[in-house]
């Protein structure tokens, strides 16, 4: 019975201790992919880094959503970033990030906002020049008496002015001349704008409709809720004007004769070819569904970004390396094993950010710098919880199940709240705050399954000496655990 006692625990401790050694393999593994994929130079999984870091160019537009139900608001703010993000990536820009901003609840005045970065970009004139030139197509009535009066408003005005032989109507409804001197507007919003429509191209008028021979004009064709919402406005309104502005501008205002069914419009403005093509490319680029303005532009040098990851990293080092040189020295031998856990640690968040890929900011790498110290939390509860095990006479490997058995509440609970306060600021926090939230959030989960299975699979293939032997094995491993 003794032997066969003496055998099973001889395979328990091999088990234990091939754990160990299969966990150190499965960590220099993912050191290797990690290392592997940072100095390779066509590495597929090598770091994305943010803005801040490699330099580039910040814009943030301002969407104007004063005209807009508030239940419609965040689908088009999807709809814009869509929109840009096609704008962006087809003139070449690597990585870039356009994300939709709210102001918090807290603001007086609600205000949506999109967000562009360009990495790698610092000239970003033709960027800003390419957006801005993404149109905003609306159709609007034509209100007969508001127009009527605003005439006999500006032919009075002229009548008055010392200036009249020079003064012009304000109001034409011919393409392209529309302008206006007041505040109030004779059309009328429709709600069909470019957000419904599907398709665009350039074409040439056979002459008829009042059109001229071979005249460049653009066929647009709506999508299914467009086209139902063309045909009625259309239907609703025989014989009245529907106006068509771009970017603000009145390019035609064409009589409606009937109502119009299979979703289908044409743009007349007395356009060259050259422009007509434009127009129909940019209209398939996407039509802005809400107007928006540049209100910030920040540049960002490429040396500025390389200095800020050079003290990230130095941060970084530092900080590993404090924390586990207090382990070692208060922990010694439990000390090493909780220094080669966080090694584990890093190596695995960092694997992590190549995989998902997170793009890394400088708020993100303050995250990761304050996650190293929550790394190591889970093991002092725990070495503590040992060390309390020991002192009441227990051998290290039964003290170390304990102890991780009664730390796991502690642990448990320290995390959680953690990661809470981690899904807050991802959830109300700006771009800025949310690469912070989300490299810290990452960090909380990983630390403690790091804690939990790397620190107590290696922990118990440790020797299983007892407190009351003396010696250099009783220091080495009861230092840590006993005064």
């Amino acid at each position: 019975m003794a032997a066969d006692s003496e055998q099973s625990a001889q395979e328990t401790t091999f088990l234990r201790r091939f754990y160990a050694a299969a966990t150190i393999v499965v960590l220099l593994t993912v050191g290797w992919f990690v290392w592997s994929n940072t100095t390779s130079e066509d590495a597929d999984r090598s770091f994305k880094l943010g803005l801040d870091l490699a330099g580039g160019s910040h814009l943030i537009y301002e969407a104007d959503t004063s005209g807009i139900a508030p239940t419609e608001v965040p689908e088009l703010m999807s709809v814009l970033r869509s929109v840009i993000e096609r704008r962006v990536n087809i003139f070449g820009v690597s990585e870039p990030v356009v994300q939709v901003e709210r102001s918090s609840f807290a603001a007086e005045e609600s205000r949506d906002r999109l967000v562009v970065e360009l990495p790698g970009v610092t000239d970003v004139s033709e960027a800003v020049a390419e957006i801005g030139r993404t149109p905003l197509l609306e159709f609007k009535l034509l209100d007969r008496a508001a127009l009527m009066e605003q005439n006999e408003l500006e032919v009075s005005e002229v009548a008055t002015s010392s200036s009249a032989a020079s003064g012009t109507l304000a109001v034409s409804t011919e393409a392209g001349t529309g302008t206006s001197s007041t505040t109030t507007s004779p059309y009328v919003d429709t709600g069909l704008t470019g957000r419904y429509l599907q398709s665009a191209a350039l074409e040439f008028a056979g002459g008829q409709g009042g059109q001229l021979s071979n005249e460049p004009i653009v066929s647009i064709v709506f999508n299914d809720e467009g086209g139902q919402l063309f045909e009625r406005i259309t239907a609703n309104n025989v014989g009245e004007q529907l106006a068509i502005f771009l970017d603000g501008e009145l390019i035609s205002a064409p009589t409606i004769n009937q109502a119009i069914s299979g979703g289908r419009a044409i743009i007349s403005g007395g356009f060259t070819p050259d422009q007509a093509r434009d127009l129909a490319q940019n209209l398939n680029f996407g039509a802005l569904p809400v107007p928006i303005e540049l209100v910030s532009t920040q540049t960002i040098g490429a040396s500025l970004g390389a200095e800020l990851v050079e003290k990230g990293v130095m941060a970084g080092v530092v900080g590993v390396s404090l924390v586990m040189l207090f382990m070692v020295l208060w922990y010694r031998a439990l000390g090493v094993v909780a220094a080669i856990s966080l090694s584990g640690y890093v190596v695995m968040m960092l694997a992590l950010f190549q995989l998902i890929p997170v793009t890394l900011t400088a708020a993100g790498l303050a995250g990761f710098v304050l996650s190293l110290g929550m790394a190591v939390d889970a093991n002092v509860l725990v070495f503590e919880r040992i060390k309390e095990e020991w002192r009441a006479g227990k051998s290290l490997v039964d003290a170390t199940q304990t102890g991780f058995a009664r730390a796991w509440s502690a642990i448990r609970d320290g995390n959680i709240t953690s990661l809470l306060s981690a899904i807050i600021l991802f959830w109300f926090g700006t771009s800025i705050v949310k690469g912070f939230a989300l490299v810290f959030g990452l960090g909380v989960i990983v630390s403690m399954l790091s804690a939990l299975l790397v620190t107590r699979t290696l922990a118990l293939a440790l020797p299983d000496v007892e407190r009351v032997r003396g010696g250099v094995a009783a220091f080495l491993f009861g230092s840590g655990i006993q005064k």
